[in-house]
């Protein structure tokens, strides 16, 4: 079995949805996604696939996973699956599948977090308060801060104004 990273955006508040969509743009998070997800599967539930933009999944340089419990539904150009198992075991056979990225959303973030191979997690905190519909998995205390600099010179300002910062955690 390959090893799960989780990645994700989160306001202050934890929310990483709203209404099917991500409540903002910050577009240097969407560089770092890709550059942290490419050459890995990416597994998502179908609300995570319809939120994305048709012009841009399915994610390129990437075997695309979507979990859906609706049969007979198809996305062009991914693998539909129906469990979280099948997902990750379709990904570890993928090309690059030693590393499989969990991409959202909330349900499928709740059905990783007990799974012994999952042991990364890759956050984007955003100094942003919204409100959302769809919350960020809580990391329990067994998880800790790989790498993150605390000061406030380790917040970055977006071109669109939005201050952020890149967290990554590890399960000991």
């Amino acid at each position: 079995m390959s090893s799960v990273g989780l990645i994700w955006a989160q306001s202050k508040e934890g929310v990483i949805g709203d209404h099917g969509g991500m409540p903002w743009h910050v577009p240097e998070d969407l560089a770092h996604f890709a550059a942290v997800t490419k050459g890995h599967p990416v597994v998502m539930g179908r609300k995570t696939w319809d939120s994305i933009p048709s012009r841009y999944r399915p994610f390129s340089e990437r075997t695309n996973i979507v979990v859906t419990r609706q049969a007979g539904w198809e996305a062009e150009g991914a693998v539909v699956v129906h469990s979280l198992d099948h997902a990750l075991k379709e990904a570890s056979d993928a090309p690059g599948g030693e590393l499989t990225w969990l991409i959202g959303g909330g349900e499928l973030f709740a059905q990783a977090l007990g799974r012994p191979e999952v042991a990364r997690a890759v956050v984007t905190f955003l100094d942003l308060a919204v409100g959302g519909d769809t919350f960020a998995p809580e990391l329990g205390p067994e998880w800790r801060v790989e790498s993150a600099d605390p000061s406030e010179a380790g917040w970055h300002e977006s071109r669109t104004a939005t201050r952020y910062r890149f967290v990554e955690f590890t399960r000991a």
